[in-house]
């Protein structure tokens, strides 16, 4: 993560004192060296009873040292030549080991950094516009930037760490290199022609971010994260109009997948006036139907998107099988949605209670969401005190119990009620952790609801592997936050590593079938629905019409990239009619 510039500069100056005197040292020991075997070879040179001055001792040792050894004066006794070879291989160790390091590392090293950092871009384009602001480097900013380049959509790195922009610039991103507490930086990033700044740093690095960069532009929308709940309103104070808190909306995410023991529908976002939902087939009527009977027993006006067993998405064949552990995709308006719940929630069944692993931020923000929800939940918590027991939090809600003891005991799990439990959210920052305890409770519990949080996009594959129905991760549901804040197009995430996304229609594919399978065995993406200009979802659409401006697509980054390419690529298949 890139620093502000005066922990930057503090961690500068003692890098540079070091280096100085660790030049003064290596050339001091050289000298004296030098100084030390001259002396040496005048006393035996005169025991041997050879004449020599100072200039030859000097010229002796040098070439001796170095290897070069022209023999032209050589020592006739024994002890003369036992110190020939101390100085020579004394001088190997010195000027082919130690003077070569120094140079490289205090010399030539910082140089190529200097020539890098002379290269790396000061300033944007003054063409440049619309374009989005990313103050540091973490996860989140590389997958918005990342994301992004997919859409073509133009984003700037904001970086005080030049040799960090030379890499980046390397690798083909945009960057800005500055001090981070400068309006000077900002301006040369063009942020009075920026869609959005987005600072990822620290809280105390994103007031002072947030400050300068209005006293460069008053107008550009501010979007930072916070790590702390008492941040939020210091940042807006600041001028951030865009506060994430990363950790409660995490937490919330996590929640909203809970899919529960009722059959109700979870909404986990919207296009227009389009919601977008969840919902678990367990104890309802669409059991063991095949998926034409179950589209046909829907309200009207709400429609299958995808089909997920265990984080997957299924083939959506006609034939395909309704079961225990299917996880459906709804599309639909607010009343259609409460619809589906009066007709397919189980009647009279209370919900099951949840097992939420670690008190952290992001495991309290997730049994605040399940208690809001009506859902009880246990919090298993290693560090006592960490989190208050059982309390309500809104009249007529839930509460949750907290169970000190380490989660990767069966005995505390037994405690926490996992035997009963619908699901199991797995919250620690640890990822290899996580990869642990999912896979522990997947071997107590085959069939329990498994969602996991990942702190790296890394680790995704490997908690899906190791277990999990469902995976979020940091860096995606921030990138994700901050990119719909940004007015771009809006998205929606399904499942890490899957994500509903609007296009603009290619012309290619007028009258094509939704769900057509030639685009899905060039890109991987699947197109579920054509959307209107506000996003909102058509009903009924079972082809793609002229008149649509806007399809839903359905894939990850992989797909999308492969779709972009092949039909929204200038002087590409959107262009060409078939």
């Amino acid at each position: 993560m890139d620093l502000p510039a005066g922990e930057r500069r503090r961690r500068e100056r003692p890098v540079a004192g070091r280096r100085s005197r660790s030049g003064m040292v290596i050339g001091a020991f050289g000298l004296a060296m030098v100084l030390v075997y001259s002396s040496l070879f005048m006393l035996l040179m005169a025991h041997e009873d050879g004449d020599h001055s100072w200039v030859s001792a000097v010229y002796w040792t040098i070439t001796t040292m170095s290897t070069l050894g022209y023999g032209d004066i050589t020592f006739s006794t024994d002890l003369g030549r036992l110190f020939s070879l101390w100085v020579l291989l004394s001088g190997v160790v010195y000027m082919l080991v130690l003077l070569p390091f120094f140079v490289i590392q205090y010399v030539v090293t910082p140089w190529l950094d200097r020539r890098r950092a002379a290269r790396t871009p000061r300033r944007v384009p003054q063409q440049l516009r619309d374009h989005v602001l990313l103050v540091g480097s973490d996860a989140v900013t590389q997958a918005f930037a990342a994301r992004a380049e997919r859409s073509r959509v133009p984003a700037v790195v904001v970086l005080e760490d030049a040799a960090l922009a030379g890499e980046l610039h390397d690798q083909g991103r945009q960057v800005v290199v500055g001090p981070l507490d400068s309006a000077a930086t900002y301006r040369n990033a063009g942020a009075e022609r920026a869609r959005m700044v987005v600072s990822t740093l620290s809280d105390t690095a994103n007031t002072n971010v947030a400050f300068t960069v209005r006293q460069a532009c008053a107008e550009v929308p501010i979007a930072v994260t916070a790590s702390k709940p008492a941040s939020v309103d210091v940042l807006s104070l600041a001028g951030a109009g865009h506060v994430l808190e990363l950790g409660a909306v995490l937490g919330r995410e996590m929640a909203s997948r809970v899919l529960g023991s009722t059959g109700r529908v979870h909404r986990i976002g919207s296009f227009g006036q389009t919601v977008i939902a969840e919902a678990s087939a367990r104890g309802t009527p669409l059991v063991g139907t095949a998926l034409e009977e179950a589209t046909a027993a829907l309200p009207s006006g709400v429609r299958i998107l995808a089909i997920l067993r265990t984080g997957r998405l299924r083939p959506m064949t006609p034939e395909l099988r309704i079961t225990e552990s299917t996880v459906l995709v709804l599309a639909g308006r607010s009343d259609a949605l409460a619809e589906y719940d009066r007709r397919f929630q189980a009647p009279g069944t209370l919900e099951e209670p949840v097992v939420v692993l670690g008190g952290g931020r992001v495991g309290r923000a997730a049994s605040r969401a399940l208690s809001e929800q009506g859902v009880p939940n246990t919090i298993v918590e290693l560090l006592p005190g960490r989190v208050e027991h059982s309390y309500s939090v809104l009249e007529g809600t839930a509460s949750y119990v907290v169970v000190q003891g380490d989660a990767a005991d069966q005995r505390i799990l037994r405690r926490a009620g996992l035997e009963n439990a619908s699901a199991v959210l797995v919250t620690p920052r640890d990822d290899d952790l996580n990869v642990y305890l999912t896979l522990f409770c997947r071997r107590l519990r085959p069939e329990l609801q498994i969602v996991a949080r990942a702190t790296y996009e890394r680790n995704v594959a490997t908690l899906y592997r190791a277990g999990a129905d469902g995976v979020l991760s940091y860096a995606t549901i921030g990138a994700t936050d901050l990119w719909n804040h940004a007015g771009l197009s809006h998205r929606v995430l399904v499942a890490e590593g899957n994500e509903l996304f609007l296009v603009p229609r290619p012309a290619s594919l007028v009258r094509r079938a939704l769900r057509d399978e030639e685009v899905h065995r060039r890109t991987g993406c699947h197109i579920v629905a054509v959307a209107s200009a506000d996003g909102t979802l058509v009903e009924d659409a079972e082809s793609i019409p002229s008149a649509a401006d806007t399809l839903l697509l359905l894939g990850d980054r992989h797909a999308e990239r492969r779709f972009r390419e092949t039909y929204l690529r200038p002087g590409g298949s959107r262009g060409r009619r078939r």
